[in-house]
């Protein structure tokens, strides 16, 4: 509701008046001379008196009445609409409520003047805003939509527009239209720096690391504000250098312009220090960036994500809840899902699932990829092959790390280990791009290794896994630990030299080098099928209950600094904190609290 601006008061108020004429004296007079009618000191002084009482009562009432703009906020401030639209066009987090008032001015504009394009370019940019911080699938065909529109309205020189559409192919995760139409975009305005995030993210995607690092340099060379840190941090963790991503967000953080921002930044520093096991301390950050912004539901996964792993089962479950309930997306249903499982909850376990399919349908309807995680849901609660097949596709579409991760989980899973050795090493070898210290994709490599009969390598990298969060999973974690168990400690005397074999199974299964993209041949030859299918009698996905593993293979080489099985492999929990809930052993067990 607009609010009707007040006039100041009038000076008039506060001013002493000349007298007028008095009562039979006449009117007019001698002409004044040059310098005015003459006055004495004492009626000078009285003037100069009442003169500025005048000005300090006009004064006050400025100050009690400020001017305002049209929306009501002082001006000079801007008000939630401007607001919005600043943060929608430095490509940063918006405030909901201020992304809500964005897009109904904007709806109105384009109403009145369907030959704006700037503003259907603007409501384009928030409609996917919308989407990607709610999960409202249904704005992503509407943001295209008023994007297009934008684009046929003037489609010479648009540049908003191409970047839009950058943005909303990124946030949909078709990460090749989102590097078509960003360079594209990049062409037309080479120093319009808002470009680039969605550029690099595109390049991740496609596992084009030489552009991201190209991409990522000139962005911080444009612009060395919060938005291009947090791009940064984001690179420089996929490249395994998390101390210097963690120093980024921190600086970036403090310079936010907005709680919508900075909550997310927070939370991206919250994923860092999960991502090391710093369990206490991610469970800050994640607190911190929902005390910042009430919206930012990623930080409410993350609480539950990280109390699960101190044993607050029941605090994890009522986030996991609220998280879902806000932002509906597939990860939280898994997550949710197999902390269900841990607990013995199959029923409540199967509805999350039934749930993650629902929603990875509404997805795909909507133009949103959900591969990688609909992909490792079905490798391990599913169907692997139909896994694999839709994996596949994939792979030959967009070529990232978290694809060649989840494609060779697929195959374990659906028996074909030796190709899927291969995407594991893609996916955890720093030549390829795979610099990231993932707990999950090492976790992945090492059960592959362990079922080829690599005892070594498995030995090596199930580890590795658990010292870099010994949280990771509340199913895989335990896994770990069992198999670490069940491979046993090297042999006395030191490991035997790796026969050729191994060498070559570890070496060269590339799926980036001479194998087709698309896998359709094992790296490593004809597909491994001694391995069982099913879960091992706890009810884990990939683990093998033969404990005669162990004195398989001929590549035990154990890593320096490496851990023995389970009671040595896994770091000590941060603060002393309890073990993973996936040692719970009955669904109405009791919650074990982690000491304060």
């Amino acid at each position: 509701m607009e609010i009707e601006e007040r006039q100041p008061v009038s000076a008039g108020a506060g001013r002493a008046v000349p007298p007028g004429p008095r009562p039979g004296e006449p009117v007019g007079g001698p002409p004044p001379g040059p310098s005015g009618p003459r006055r004495s000191p004492l009626t000078r002084r009285r003037s100069l008196i009442a003169a500025a009482a005048g000005c300090a009562v006009l004064g006050g009432a400025l100050v009690l009445l400020p001017s305002t703009d049209r929306g009501g906020a002082p001006r000079g401030a801007p008000g939630p609409v401007a607001r919005a639209a600043g943060a929608v066009g430095a490509g940063v987090p918006a405030a909901l409520p201020d992304l809500a008032a964005l897009i109904g001015d904007r709806e109105a504009r384009v109403r009145a003047r369907p030959g704006d394009d700037a503003s259907w370019a603007v409501l384009g940019a928030a409609y996917t805003e919308r989407a990607r911080r709610t999960a409202a699938a249904a704005y992503y065909p509407k943001a295209e939509r008023a994007l297009r529109t934008s684009l046929r309205v003037r489609p010479e020189g648009n540049v908003a527009a191409l970047e839009g559409l950058a943005s909303l192919a990124g946030a949909r995760g078709d990460f090749r239209a989102a590097k078509r139409w960003g360079e594209e975009a990049s062409k037309l305005a080479p120093k319009r720096w808002t470009t680039y995030p969605a550029l690099i993210d595109a390049y991740s995607g496609l596992g084009d690391y030489k552009a991201v690092d190209r991409t990522l340099a000139r962005l911080l060379e444009l612009r060395p504000g919060p938005a291009a840190r947090s791009v940064a941090a984001r690179v420089y963790r996929d490249r395994g250098r998390r101390e210097d991503a963690a120093a980024v967000l921190s600086d970036a953080a403090a310079a936010a312009a907005g709680p919508a921002e900075q909550a997310a930044l927070l939370t991206q520093a919250g994923d860092l220090a999960w991502e090391r096991g710093d369990v206490r301390d991610a469970l800050d950050h994640y607190r911190a960036a929902t005390s910042t912004d009430a919206d930012a539901y990623d930080a409410l996964a993350g609480q539950g994500r990280a109390l699960a792993a101190l044993g607050r089962t029941t605090e994890a479950l009522r986030a996991y809840r609220a998280a879902l309930a806000k932002r509906p997306v597939p990860r939280y249903a898994l997550e949710l899902g197999e902390l269900y499982d841990t607990l013995r909850l199959g029923a409540d376990a199967r509805a999350q699932y039934g749930l993650l399919r629902d929603l990875v349908r509404r997805d795909g309807a909507a133009g949103v990829d959900d591969e990688p995680v609909a992909g490792l849901f079905e490798a391990d609660h599913g169907d692997p092959q139909a896994a694999v097949t839709a994996l596949r596709a994939e792979w030959r579409r967009q070529p990232g790390i978290a694809v060649a991760d989840a494609l060779g989980w697929a195959l374990h899973r659906a028996g074909n280990d030796r190709e899927a050795l291969g995407f594991a090493v893609r996916a955890t070898d720093a030549e390829h791009g795979g610099g990231v210290r993932s707990a999950l994709y090492a976790y992945h490599r090492g059960q592959i290794e362990r079922d080829l009969g690599l005892s070594g390598p498995a030995r090596r990298h199930l580890a590795e896994a658990l010292r870099i969060n010994p949280y990771f999973s509340p199913l895989l974690a335990p896994a770990a630990r069992e198999a670490l168990t069940a491979l046993g400690e090297p042999p006395a005397g030191g490991p035997p030299e790796e026969s050729e074999d191994a060498q070559t199974s570890e070496g060269s299964a590339d799926p980036g080098g001479s194998a087709d993209p698309g896998g359709s041949v094992a790296p490593g030859g004809s597909e491994s099928t001694d391995r069982t299918d099913g879960a091992d009698g706890a009810g884990r996905p990939g683990v093998r209950s033969d404990a005669s593993r162990s004195a398989e293979g001929s590549g035990d080489t154990a890593a320096a600094g490496s851990t023995g099985p389970s009671g040595s492999a896994a770091a000590p929990a941060p603060g002393a904190a309890p073990a993973s809930p996936g040692t719970a052993s009955a669904p109405n067990a009791p919650e074990r609290t982690a000491p304060r």
